[in-house]
């Protein structure tokens, strides 16, 4: 039996003020660095992030972060940290999504999903929302509700090329799990999405969104994509 500590997930998502593309050049990179070093944090920084960039791809967001931490105090430390600094004092929080890491309910054996995205290669692409089930779904039994996530995990194991990530958020935000997905092949996440819409778990579902939707990129590279760095 897994005994791992759990964890507090978020998925911060910024957008960037228009107002901050019009500053000068020397601006510009002076507040991009001063946000690198906030989000690279270092060893004074408990929470961890990967960064990823939605830049034209998500209406008022351009830059993501899957973010790690051992409470939620350190996340928000961290996050304070990253929005007064420098690219981070023209920004806007778009998104917010907490869970907390935990054992599965329904898997017979621990697996990668229990720990968000820690450890191995990143996928090229984020995909991210919140995820509400119905009130009757609790109330079914717990016999009817195991059948029923058996089947949902059997067709997301025809799946391999895609890592799921679940975190649980009852008592922590408007959801009930914050669920993401990273992998290198959209359209076979597109295919698993179709066909978990005609499993009967779907029944349940109240709220999957807003989706976000991001690629995995380094801060450099997404400076280069803001026009900061050659």
């Amino acid at each position: 039996m897994n005994t791992a500590a759990p964890s507090y997930v978020q998925l911060l998502a910024l957008g960037i003020a228009p107002e901050w593309r019009r500053r000068s050049g020397p601006e510009r990179a002076r507040d991009f660095a001063e946000f690198c070093s906030a989000a690279q944090g270092g060893d004074r920084d408990a929470a961890s992030s990967i960064s990823y960039s939605s830049i034209g791809l998500e209406p008022g967001v351009d830059v993501c972060f899957w973010r790690t931490a051992p409470s939620l105090d350190a996340l928000e430390e961290s996050a304070a940290r990253l929005l007064r600094s420098g690219l981070g004092a023209w920004s806007q929080v778009r998104h917010s999504f907490i869970g907390r890491t935990g054992p599965s309910q329904y898997a017979a054996k621990p697996s990668d999903q229990e720990f968000g995205f820690v450890a191995g290669d990143r996928g090229r692409y984020l995909i991210a929302y919140p995820f509400t089930k119905s009130t009757d779904w609790y109330l079914e039994s717990r016999e009817t509700r195991q059948s029923v996530m058996n089947e949902h995990m059997r067709v997301g194991r025809r799946y391999p090329s895609v890592r799921q990530a679940l975190a649980y958020s009852f008592g922590l935000d408007d959801q009930d799990f914050l669920v993401a997905y990273e992998t290198d092949d959209l359209a076979a996440f597109g295919d698993l999405v179709r066909e978990l819409r005609g499993t009967e778990s779907r029944r349940a579902t109240v709220r999957d969104t807003p989706i976000v939707v991001a690629v995995h990129r380094p801060l450099e590279e997404i400076g280069s994509l803001l026009g900061v760095l050659p």
